[in-house]
């Protein structure tokens, strides 16, 4: 036996390994519980705030549904955040006094390397806001309206495109070169070290005819391939590990079959659809109805949670459209969130703004029970 140095402090090894282990367990305390089991998400090796985001996500749907807006602090009715960076505003916010929940973002153009994305917001101005809105506790969604890639044109060009993206040669390069740059963005949104976790959503609206990738402009087993293959390339080759996948059709026709262009299980995480009301608040109480429920019961078959992905009604001028319209149809629907499409202009906007005729109305839809903004999401336990 080694003779022992005078005045040294041996512990014995198996302690040693005890208070390792002990250390260890309670720095990594488990997220699930029997409420909450563990999900089988898209990705096996998640980061823990992408792991939170999802249990989140599961809690706010039993207390309600979290309230978004696409591009929510990065401008609204007579304002742009770049103009005055020094505050955070919302049009939600200037009439609510709170924040929506969940603030959508947009990656279009980040394919180019630009500056700025289709809608004008500086990339950098976006990554500030992402991390504000992520800070204070709020839940981040990205869609992603990129170029054809064949034709040049925007998302709008219906040139087919997919093909030749799966097929090989310079617009298979392109394009990866675009997932590159999108997935270089994504890896920057950090909050002290970590990363920020977000919701994708890409090639939404796929059962509808007017992006590259949708109805008539590619096969559905093409499309499926492209999914699979973005999340390949997202969080395999580029190493992305803070995205949950949310798939998004379009508003259901009859006839239509909402997996159709589904990329399986492996791939999708949280499952959603797109409704919007061309000022018939009758069809599209039916159809948000009808919709919701069948992706409700598609959602609990595959142990999935599903959202309101987008909707609105431009400009909003049906009297009490939120709290008479909307709210009776989503109340009790058992989705995560909600998202309003954007407020760009007087022409075209989704959520009312100081003295618009819907402002008093949008303000007891803040009230409702289910509905959850900003404040109540940070508050919520479990």
């Amino acid at each position: 036996m080694p003779k022992l140095k005078p005045n040294t402090f041996y512990i014995k090894p198996w302690i040693g390994w005890l208070f390792l282990m002990v250390v260890i367990s309670s720095s990594c305390k488990s997220l699930y519980t029997s409420e909450y089991p563990k999900p089988d998400l898209v990705d096996a090796k998640p980061v823990r705030n992408a792991k939170k985001l999802h249990k989140e996500l599961f809690y706010v749907s039993k207390e309600g549904f979290a309230v978004g807006q696409q591009d929510a602090t990065s401008y609204g009715i007579g304002w742009k955040h770049w103009d005055n960076p020094d505050l955070i505003r919302s049009d939600a916010n200037e009439i609510t006094g709170d924040f929506t929940a969940v603030s959508g973002f947009d990656l279009g153009d980040i394919e180019h390397n630009a500056e700025h994305n289709l809608d004008s917001v500086p990339f950098d101005v976006m990554r500030e806001l992402i991390i504000d809105a992520y800070k204070k506790g709020g839940i981040i969604t990205i869609s992603w309206h990129a170029d054809n890639p064949v034709s040049g044109g925007d998302s709008w060009d219906k040139t087919p495109a997919v093909a030749e993206i799966l097929a090989g040669g310079q617009t298979t390069e392109k394009f990866e070169l675009w997932v590159e740059r999108l997935a270089g963005f994504i890896k920057s949104l950090r909050y002290k070290g970590k990363p920020v976790p977000v919701i994708f959503r890409p090639y939404h609206e796929m059962n509808g005819s007017w992006f590259w990738w949708g109805e008539g402009n590619c096969s559905a087993s093409d499309y499926i391939k492209l999914w699979q293959r973005t999340v390949f390339l997202l969080r395999d080759k580029h190493k992305l590990h803070n995205i949950l996948y949310a798939y998004s059709p379009n508003k259901l026709g009859p006839g239509d079959d909402y997996l159709k262009y589904y990329p399986g299980d492996d791939y999708v995480d949280i499952l959603g659809v797109d409704i919007y009301d061309f000022n018939n608040a009758e069809d599209y109480k039916t159809a948000v109805a009808k919709d919701l429920a069948l992706v409700k019961n598609i959602a609990n078959e595959k142990n999935k949670l599903f959202a309101f992905t987008e909707t609105g009604l431009e400009k909003v001028q049906t009297p009490e459209w939120f709290t008479g319209v909307l709210y009776p149809v989503i109340e009790n629907s058992g989705i995560a969130w909600i998202l309003f499409w954007r407020n760009s202009k007087e022409s075209h906007h989704y959520l009312p703004y100081r003295g618009h005729v819907n402002e008093d109305d949008f303000k007891r839809f803040e009230a409702m029970p289910k509905t959850l903004f900003l404040k109540d999401i940070s508050n919520l336990k479990y």
